[in-house]
């Protein structure tokens, strides 16, 4: 078991700093998106690239910190009830989640993706549009990366909870 909490640190580990540096992409966000509403609305003229500068850095921002909530344990549930359980049963669930909902997704999700991100890698594909952007095999990778961070953050987060189970932990 103590290996499996190493490896659970060590998962903990890069999802904080894959989350820290995920972070930055929310600043410059608002101000891509600034950016376009101002050349919009002041302006009357917009492009194609910041459009797409737009989705791409949300995209990339939502999948890869998605381990990173679940870390933090800021993941949408019903909390009305999970907080009111005792930290065993909060435990208990988190293993039955865990088991049965959070690791068939990403599987399904990582399986289902690799051969869509390789296609796309294929052909080195970029926008469609003109004045797009190049490298959207790039995007199309992170979501196997983001769900397979967010598997991982399930994996240590399920031996933290069996400790817990155990009664040789404290869970998050």
């Amino acid at each position: 078991m103590q290996v499996l909490r190493r490896l659970a640190a060590m998962v903990d580990a890069v999802n904080d700093r894959v989350g820290r540096g995920v972070r930055l992409l929310t600043l410059l966000l608002v101000l891509v998106t600034t950016t376009d509403v101002v050349m919009r609305y002041l302006f009357h003229t917009s492009f194609v690239f910041v459009q797409e500068a737009e989705w791409h850095l949300f995209a990339i921002l939502f999948l890869l910190a998605a381990g990173y909530t679940h870390l933090r344990g800021d993941h949408v549930r019903v909390d009305i009830v999970y907080a009111r359980m005792p930290r065993r049963r909060q435990a208990l669930v988190d293993v039955v989640g865990t088991v049965l909902f959070l690791f068939p997704t990403c599987f399904l999700v990582v399986v289902s993706s690799v051969p869509f991100v390789r296609a796309s890698l294929g052909v080195l594909e970029g926008s469609p549009d003109p004045g797009g952007l190049p490298g959207r095999y790039l995007l199309k990778a992170c979501i196997p990366a983001g769900f397979l961070l967010l598997a991982l953050q399930g994996l240590s987060q399920l031996v933290k909870s069996v400790d817990v189970l155990r009664g040789q932990g404290a869970g998050r």
